[in-house]
């Protein structure tokens, strides 16, 4: 992605980053405000990371947090109590019954060297299960998947799901947007990802969650009902025990920007005015896209 397409045309850079962080702000203050009104109750919630850096590193991506942030993250929610595996919160779903507190997932999309390297040792730390939805083909290339995200390793991933703590769920093999993607090409894309996880670390996904969280088609839901257990989506908002479609997860994605204060407003299921606002900014940046 060239400069220009990251600013406004005559915008110099450090004034766009100013509006950018002001409308995120004001954003994230207006879905706060509106909570109480939307009222979107109790149920399991899902948190959706990608990436974390060192303290000594920078990066301008939203979903890039600083090491630093992520540990208090991930220590208040060891503190919460509430956090459980993908595979135990599908089964509180599925059940149907509500869990004496509601509960909350962890998750991380793609596969980039910093999980293994900067967030499975905390999550190890602190005994906080995590499911990573692996994108099966940058690993196996070892393709970055953007410039600085380069992709983990098949031997680091198998060392990280060693303990039983990391379960590693499917994220298509080239991160292909199932919604146009036609129906033989969504089920390679499955089918390839599932074969080489299971190949390379000996286990085989039980959960997908769909690339840029974007639904995808009917022929391509249908292929993944087939195939896996659960599918997960954006959303922002709990899943309820009663009637929640374990194949339309909602989950809340994470932030640089949310710091503590937006967290905790994500991890206690509020904040869904913000992504209702993203979904159609959204369909208008990934109108033309196919990965």
């Amino acid at each position: 992605m060239g400069p220009t397409s990251r600013q406004t045309v005559g915008v110099p850079a450090t004034a766009t980053s100013l509006l950018v962080a002001t409308a995120s702000r004001l954003v994230k203050v207006t879905a706060a405000a509106a909570d109480p009104v939307r009222r979107t109750g109790s149920g399991l919630v899902v948190l959706l990371y990608h990436r974390v850096h060192r303290a000594e590193a920078t990066s301008s991506s939203a979903v890039d947090l600083p090491l630093g942030l992520f540990v208090d993250q991930m220590e208040e929610l060891a503190d919460s109590g509430r956090v459980v595996s993908l595979d135990d919160a599908v089964a509180s779903l599925a059940s149907g019954h509500r869990p004496r507190r509601p509960e909350l997932a962890i998750t991380f999309d793609d596969g980039t060297g910093d999980f293994a390297e900067l967030a499975v040792p905390v999550l190890h730390r602190l005994g906080l299960p995590a499911t990573l939805y692996l994108a099966t083909g940058p690993v196996d290339s070892g393709r970055p998947f953007c410039p600085g995200a380069t992709p983990l390793s098949w031997a680091e991933l198998a060392d990280a799901t060693s303990g039983g703590l990391v379960t590693v769920g499917s994220h298509t093999h080239s991160h292909v947007l199932l919604d146009r993607a036609d129906p033989a090409l969504a089920a390679d894309e499955l089918d390839r990802s599932i074969g080489l996880i299971e190949d390379r670390i000996g286990v085989r996904p039980r959960h997908f969650a769909y690339p840029k969280a974007l639904l995808g088609s009917p022929a391509a839901q249908e292929a993944v009902r087939a195939r896996f257990d659960s599918a997960a989506l954006a959303g922002t908002r709990p899943n309820r025990y009663a009637g929640a479609d374990p194949y339309r997860l909602t989950r809340s994605p994470i932030q640089t920007s949310d710091g503590m204060r937006w967290f905790r407003r994500k991890a206690g299921g509020g904040m869904a005015l913000e992504d209702d606002l993203r979904r159609l900014l959204n369909r208008r940046r990934y109108a033309g896209a196919t990965t």
